[in-house]
C-alpha cells in the first residue's frame, strides 16, 4: 500500500507539474494584462505595470519564479483586482466542494439503484420508463436543463399551486441571510443546483451499471450460486453488485473530475459564488495569474479522484493487488 500510493504521489506531482506549465504558459499567450493600458499616451506607464506584474522577464523565468512560490504555497495576487489567489480560490472552493460532494452522493446512490433494478427487471415496464428517461437525460445539455428546471420549479409549480414551495428555493447562495449550518433552508439551496448537476450523471452511469449487471448476472460463478440454493437477495449484494461494479468506478471516477467542468454551468446560472464563478470572472477580465492557479487545483481534484477509485478497485476485487 506504502509503495503504491508513493508511485501515485509521483506520478501526481509530475502531471501537475505539466499541468502547471500548460495553466501558466496558455494564458500568457492568450490574455496580456496591460491591454486595459492601451489608450494610456506615456509608454512608461505600461513597462512599469509589466515590471509591476513581472511579465517583462523571458516565460522560462516567470514560470520558475512562479512554480517555486507555488511550491511554498503563495500563489501571488490576482493581476487585475490584486487581490491574493488563495484566499480567494478557497472561498470558492468550499462552495464548489459542497456541490460536488451531494452531486457525487445522489448521483452514486440514485444511478446505483435504477442501473440494479433495471437488470434485475430486464424488459420489465419499469425498465423500459427508466431508460426511457436515462435516455432523456443523456440528450438533454446541462444548461438546457438548467433552464426548464428554473422555469419548472420557480415559476410554473408556485403559479399553479399558489404557494411558495417548502422543498426547495432560487437563491444566490446555499443559505439565507441569518442562516448557517446544515438545516433545511441548506438543503432547499442545494435542491435545484444538485438537480441539474446529477441528472446527467444518473442517467449514464445507471447506463453502464445496468450493462455491467446484465453481464455479472450470466457469469458461471452467479449461476452455479443460484444452482446452489443461494438466495435471490444474497447472489445479487453479494456475488453480483460487487463485481458489476468494478468497470463502473471506472467511468465513475472520470466523470467526477470532469464534474468541475459541470460546475461551471451550474454555478454561472445558479449565481453560486464557487469555483466555476471564479473561472469565468477570470476569463472575461483576462487574469493569467488566476486561471494558472485555478487549473492546477483542479487538476489536483481530478488526481485526487483517480486515486480514490484505484483504491476502490482493490476494496471491490481481491485480485487487484494495490502495492
Amino acid at each position: 500500500m506504502i509503495q503504491f500510493l508513493g508511485r501515485r504521489v509521483i506520478y501526481s506531482i509530475v502531471v501537475l507539474l505539466l499541468a502547471s506549465v500548460v495553466a501558466f504558459v496558455g494564458p500568457r499567450i492568450a490574455f496580456d494584462p496591460t491591454a486595459r493600458l492601451a489608450q494610456v499616451r506615456d509608454p512608461k506607464v505600461r513597462i512599469e505595470e509589466r515590471k509591476r506584474l513581472g511579465i517583462d522577464q523571458p516565460i522560462v523565468v516567470q514560470y520558475g519564479r512562479w512554480v517555486s512560490k507555488f511550491a511554498r504555497g503563495d500563489m501571488g495576487q490576482t493581476e487585475v483586482s490584486r487581490e491574493r489567489v488563495w484566499p480567494k480560490l478557497r472561498k470558492g472552493l468550499w462552495f464548489t466542494i459542497q456541490l460536488l460532494v451531494w452531486g457525487v452522493l445522489v448521483s452514486v446512490i440514485a444511478a446505483l439503484i435504477i442501473g440494479v433494478y433495471s437488470a434485475v427487471r430486464q424488459y420489465s415496464v419499469g425498465d423500459y420508463v427508466l431508460t426511457t428517461f436515462s435516455f432523456m437525460g443523456i440528450s438533454i445539455p446541462p444548461f438546457w436543463f438548467a433552464f426548464i428546471a428554473i422555469q419548472v420549479f420557480v415559476f410554473t409549480l408556485p403559479g399553479l399551486f399558489g404557494m411558495k414551495p417548502w422543498f426547495y428555493t432560487f437563491s444566490g447562495n446555499l443559505h439565507s441571510d441569518g442562516s448557517s449550518g446544515i438545516n433545511l433552508d441548506y438543503f432547499r439551496h442545494l435542491f435545484l443546483p444538485v438537480l441539474v448537476l446529477t441528472v446527467q450523471n444518473i442517467a449514464g452511469w445507471s447506463r453502464y451499471q445496468r450493462a455491467s449487471m446484465l453481464e455479472t448476472l450470466n457469469a458461471d460463478y452467479v449461476r452455479t450460486a443460484r444452482a446452489k440454493g443461494v438466495p435471490r437477495g444474497q447472489v445479487i449484494r453479494r456475488h453480483a453488485l460487487r463485481n458489476a461494479l468494478i468497470p463502473v468506478v471506472t467511468v465513475m471516477a472520470l466523470d467526477i473530475g470532469l464534474l468541475f467542468g459541470g460546475l461551471v454551468i451550474t454555478e454561472q446560472i445558479f449565481s453560486i459564488p464557487g469555483m466555476g464563478r471564479i473561472f469565468v470572472g477570470a476569463m472575461e477580465k483576462g487574469d493569467a495569474g488566476l486561471l494558472a492557479a485555478w487549473t492546477v487545483v483542479a487538476a489536483f481534484f481530478v488526481l485526487l479522484f483517480n486515486l480514490i477509485a484505484d483504491l476502490a478497485y482493490g476494496w471491490l476485487d481481491p485480485r487487484v493487488r494495490i502495492s
